[in-house]
């Protein structure tokens, strides 16, 4: 059995690797565990990268690179040969395109969930599910199933 994908975020990655919100624990154990894998793209990372520069963040360079450093260990890029190839119809489409590039990776490393905070793509989950391809839920609603799925309610 392969490990199951899962496509983050840029905020769910500030939750994890910047604010550690007690909030994601469970999705950075189930990472650091093994038990689910995060992928990335080069298009994701790009962001990732440009948002910790993000003035507001208020991070120094060091602090940007021990960020940038954590998301590599645990959110690698999905290599070409794993990548699926395009959809055979149209992914659902992102109110936000800054966002649709979560959406095909997603779909492209065959991930059972995208995780994100942001409305504009968790109202994109039941079109996703029902076309067969991914849950899209918050890393809490997240949390919730997989405690359920574990017998621990």
């Amino acid at each position: 059995m392969t490990t199951p994908r899962l496509v983050l975020d840029t905020n769910v990655c500030l939750d994890l690797f910047v604010f550690r919100d007690p909030r994601a624990s469970a999705l950075a154990d189930a990472l650091a565990s093994g038990r689910y894998r995060a992928v990335s793209d080069s298009d994701c990372r790009d962001e990732w990268q440009r948002v910790l520069a993000y003035p507001q963040l208020g991070l120094d360079p060091q602090a940007q690179a021990q960020a940038l450093q954590a998301y590599d260990a645990l959110v690698p890029v999905l290599p070409e040969a794993e990548r699926r190839p395009p959809p055979q119809t149209a992914l659902p489409r992102c109110a936000d395109p800054d966002d649709q590039k979560f959406l095909e990776l997603a779909y492209a490393a065959d991930a059972s969930c995208l995780l994100s905070r942001d409305h504009a793509l968790t109202m994109l989950g039941r079109r996703s599910a029902r076309a067969g391809l991914f849950e899209i839920m918050t890393p809490q609603a997240w949390a919730s199933v997989e405690a359920l799925r574990n017998g621990n309610p």
